[in-house]
């Protein structure tokens, strides 16, 4: 029962923090530099080859990303909001700690990423390919989980956590 209630203060704890970094609207809010985070906001983006690329907390916001390419990317703690990447590949890539907030996955390549304790709310995964992907303490909506335990298999090739397991299928 202690865990149950420990993990549900964690989760809790860390649904505030989201809103808070996503939400804020004043400019001193936001602890790192300009330097530490490149920001891209309101951007048709005409580039889509990402591949291999370092994007460590980088901020994604309503940018169309659909069919881009961030295969083995490292986007580790990168904030991706209200981003459309329909039909993107993310095969390989590394997202633990990022938030993905109203965040569209569709038809998205998601083999083989490291999603731990990613923060992934009213984010959508329809017909999203997952096979291999490591959501270890990661948050998704429910419905979102019982969606992708419908195909999750596999076991993630740098982290050896089962798709399945990391999910809680």
């Amino acid at each position: 029962m202690f865990s149950i209630a420990s993990r549900s203060l964690r989760v809790l704890c860390a649904v505030a923090l989201a809103f808070v970094t996503i939400f804020s609207a004043q400019p001193h809010a936001i602890a790192a530099s300009s330097a530490a985070i490149r920001a891209f906001d309101d951007v048709a983006v005409e580039e889509r080859n990402f591949a291999g690329q370092s994007f460590v907390e980088s901020e994604f916001s309503d940018a169309d990303l659909e069919n881009a390419d961030f295969s083995n990317a490292d986007l580790r703690g990168a904030v991706f909001n209200g981003v459309v990447l329909k039909g993107a590949n993310l095969r390989g890539a590394d997202l633990s700690d990022g938030i993905t907030y109203l965040t569209t996955f569709e038809g998205a390549d998601l083999s083989d990423a490291v999603l731990s304790s990613a923060m992934m709310l009213r984010s959508r995964f329809k017909n999203a390919t997952v096979n291999g992907a490591d959501f270890s303490d990661a948050i998704l909506d429910r419905v979102e989980i019982t969606r992708l335990c419908e195909t999750a298999e596999g076991v993630n090739p740098k982290t050896g956590v089962d798709t399945r397991e990391s999910l809680g299928c």
